[in-house]
């Protein structure tokens, strides 16, 4: 995950979703996460982190419940959610963050 830190200090918000394979709600948000991608196209990044994978990226944003879903943007944890949430949800406020 050396590139995490590079990607969330960007200055285009990013959106991270910290899941598990394993993770029911996990595999719904998947394709609604493609979904707000193909909205958003170059001006914001959508990150998936498997929690398994990167405990402690997980461990340093007090990840507890997944997926958790965080809006970064110059480095900085702008919006923070837990649970599947809704494509037009994800759009604005990512939308919010960009400019």
């Amino acid at each position: 995950m050396s590139d995490f830190n590079d990607i969330i200090k960007q200055s285009k918000p990013t959106l991270v979703d910290f899941f598990a394979t394993w993770c029911g709600p996990c595999r719904m948000q998947a394709p609604i996460l493609e979904d707000v991608k193909k909205r958003m196209g170059d001006q914001a990044n959508i990150l998936k982190v498997d929690i398994d994978q990167n405990q402690a990226v997980a461990e340093r944003y007090n990840v507890q419940s997944i997926p958790t879903i965080i809006v970064f943007k110059n480095g900085e944890a702008l919006w923070r959610t837990v649970g599947v949430q809704q494509a037009d949800v994800l759009e604005a406020k990512l939308r919010e963050h960009i400019g």
